[in-house]
This record gives C-alpha cells, sequence and structure tokens, in this order.
C-alpha cells in the first residue's frame, strides 16, 4: 500500500497521530536524506554541552521530530514545543498527549513578546531543525538576540538548516542535481512531497480545519533567506554567544552550534 492509501486507511478509522508524525517525518526525509544523521549529532552535543536531563526549548518545532528524538535517547529530559502552525502543533498535541515532560505554546516567533509565553525563563539547549530558513536575514538576526536571552549561562542553541555558500555556485548546482535525481527516484517509489501531504492533511476530519488556518497563515511557503554557515555562526556571536561553530554538515545542510 502506498503512503497515500495508509493514511487515508487510517483516516477513515480515526486519526491516528503516530502515523501523522511518522509520515511528517518521511515527507521531511524525502527533502533531507541525511536528516537522521543531522538529529543524532544534535543530541550528541546536547549531551557533550549539558547532559542528559537538559531542560529543552523545541523552537518552531512542527510535529515535534526533534522532542521524539530527545525524549527516546534521554528519558529524563523536557521539553517545551513553541509553534504557530496550528496543524503541526494539533500533530504534536495529540502524539505526546499525556506525557508531562512535553508542553506546547503557541506563539509566532516574529513577536517581539513570544518570549513570554514560555513557561521558563531559561533553557539549557534551544534547539530548531529545517524552520527558520523562513526568515529573512534581519528579523533572524533578531531572533537569535531573543535566543541569546533564553539560553542560560553554558547553554547550547543549534541550528540544523539548509545554509547556501553562494562563492561555490559549480558545487551547489552539482549537489542539487544530484539531490533532485535521487528524490525522483523514491517519488517513483510513492514517497509523498510536502504539497501531497498537506493535501491529505486536508482530507483528515481532525486536520482538515487546522490545514486550511495554516494557509491562511502562511500560504503555501515562505520565501525565506538561507545564508551561509560563517553568517548565521557570526551573527549568533554578534547576538551573545561565546562561541559559534559548524558541528556537522553534509553537501546540502549544515548544524551551527552556538554556547553561550
Amino acid at each position: 500500500m502506498t503512503e497515500w492509501g495508509f493514511l487515508m486507511a487510517e483516516t477513515k478509522r480515526g486519526t491516528d497521530w503516530r502515523a501523522w508524525q511518522e509520515s511528517w517525518d518521511r515527507q521531511q526525509e524525502w527533502y533531507m536524506p541525511d536528516r537522521e544523521e543531522r538529529l543524532r549529532v544534535m543530541l550528541d552535543m546536547v549531551e557533550a554541552v549539558v547532559g542528559p536531563e537538559p531542560r529543552v526549548l523545541d523552537l518552531a518545532c512542527g510535529t515535534g521530530s526533534i522532542t521524539d528524538r530527545l525524549l527516546r535517547r534521554f528519558p529524563g529530559a523536557t521539553s517545551t514545543g513553541v509553534d504557530l502552525d496550528p496543524a503541526l502543533l494539533t500533530i504534536a498535541r495529540g502524539y505526546f498527549d499525556g506525557d508531562a515532560r512535553v508542553s506546547f505554546v503557541t506563539a509566532d516567533l516574529k513577536d517581539p513578546d513570544w518570549p513570554a509565553l514560555l513557561p521558563y525563563e531559561s533553557y539549557d539547549a534551544v534547539l530548531t531543525a529545517t524552520a527558520l530558513h523562513w526568515f529573512h536575514s534581519e528579523p533572524l538576526t533578531t531572533l537569535y538576540g531573543q535566543i541569546a536571552g533564553l539560553v542560560r549561562t553554558g547553554g547550547v542553541f543549534m541550528n540544523a538548516d539548509r545554509m547556501i555558500d553562494l562563492t561555490t555556485p559549480g558545487i551547489n548546482a552539482a549537489e542539487r542535481a544530484h539531490r533532485h535525481a535521487g528524490m525522483d527516484r523514491a517519488k517513483r517509489d510513492g514517497v509523498l512531497d510536502w504539497a501531497q501531504w498537506w493535501d491529505l492533511a486536508a482530507k483528515d476530519p481532525e486536520l482538515a480545519g487546522p490545514t486550511a488556518e495554516r494557509f491562511e497563515i502562511y500560504g503555501e511557503h515562505a520565501d525565506g533567506d538561507m545564508p551561509s554557515e560563517e553568517w548565521h555562526a557570526r551573527t549568533l556571536r554578534e547576538a551573545g554567544f561565546g562561541e559559534a561553530r559548524t558541528v556537522w554538515s553534509s553537501p546540502s545542510d549544515a548544524l551551527v552550534l552556538a554556547l553561550k
């Protein structure tokens, strides 16, 4: 059965939050084949810097993919997920329902007062992945300053995302062509892309309303910037972090770590 057929069958039986969580992961992995590796390194560095029982802010958390892996690896951790997307937050809240280690906050990260909505004034680690490319550089610089105020002294911030070095257009073109060839092969095997996944979410009785609301907020997709790793590291240092550099990279993505 194709992914589409499986989720439609699950929808007829009632919303299965685990199935939606796993389907989101597969859809994201189609775009980022190294997704699990970069999340593993992210958690390695959480443990290295702040230990195995961190208080974490899962920034622009989506369905809670980072929180899911965090708690499976570190059962003593706690997580606050913050996002504005009503559909992805509906999946996250359904998936983590009853887990006292997890809370979620609906907030717009472009609102200057969003940190006041959080349950804690500081965190051991603030983590985000595949989200901040929705920001242009100026609001992202502002956001980095706010994040610096939330990370405790000795704590860590990490951003895993597409970060483009515009000085290497030939390398960039070769990487993109190779990655898209692999995506085309996977698509022929039935993998859902972004648009197909959202079309399916709109057919689920519990996700239809939040999905419609989500597109009213965001449209199809934001058109933010994707500055280089060096830009992120420099901007984080200027925002108040003591150190910042890349701790993992693939031909297309990078994980930048900033130490407070």
